[in-house]
């Protein structure tokens, strides 16, 4: 199947490099990173190692993520999404994509919980907002998740049905509970992830990325909630 995978990047310019060195060759048509407004040389250091690099200035994981997903080519069947910091290991991300090609899934979502995290590489605070975020899920939509995390693949037929809208903090969270509503076969796989990341976090790095994205995804869960009655 042709595939493509998404990399949201700001200021990644020490991790972007090792990040793409490490995707298994051949196995997408094209990787698309979408430069956040970077004040460093993510750009060029993405474009020399072979992405397709598209800029996106107005702020926010979701406008990255809505931007790059214009420069699919005609065909495309699965699309991946990663961060571009190093955290995700890259190498993995066929374990992602096998059952969209198996035909057992329409999203995978990469789990951290079921998975290695190193120590130190989830914060307390991220765990607790997980265990609340997913909690909150089950409540109201009645799936039980165990990760909100941004490594995942699926397939852009269903992506499309979604009509994703968000621009920030709450992308993933709309798209896992979107894909309930959509009643897509979802599928969480173990996936490892690295404490000792080449570049920074804009959520885990630092109190107010954490504060306002925690906020931000209570508000999506409880706004489609109330869409959804």
């Amino acid at each position: 199947m042709k595939a493509a995978l998404i990399i949201p990047a700001l200021n990644e310019e020490s991790a972007i490099g090792d990040v793409l060195n490490e995707i298994p060759a051949g196995l997408f048509e094209q990787v698309i990173v979408a430069d956040n407004g970077s004040t460093d040389r993510t750009s060029e250091v993405a474009a020399s190692h072979g992405a397709v690099v598209v800029a996106e200035p107005r702020r926010g994981y979701g406008n990255a993520c809505l931007k790059a997903l214009t420069q699919l080519r005609e065909g495309t069947e699965i699309v991946a999404f990663m961060d571009g910091d190093g955290s995700d290991v890259a190498a993995e991300v066929g374990t992602l994509m096998e059952p969209i090609e198996d035909g057992r899934a329409d999203l995978v979502l990469g789990s951290r919980e079921l998975g290695e995290a190193e120590r130190g590489a989830v914060n307390v605070h991220q765990r607790l907002g997980n265990l609340l975020a997913t909690f909150l899920v089950r409540l109201l939509f009645g799936h039980r998740y165990t990760d909100l995390g941004p490594f995942r693949a699926i397939r852009v037929s269903s992506l499309k049905t979604l009509n994703m809208r968000d621009r920030n903090y709450g992308w993933t969270i709309e798209m896992q509970i979107k894909a309930l509503r959509a009643r897509l076969r979802i599928l969480e796989v173990p996936v490892s992830y690295r404490q000792r990341r080449a570049g920074v976090s804009k959520v885990s790095g630092n109190a107010w990325g954490s504060f306002a994205a925690g906020v931000k995804i209570l508000w999506t869960i409880a706004r489609l909630s109330f869409a959804s009655r």
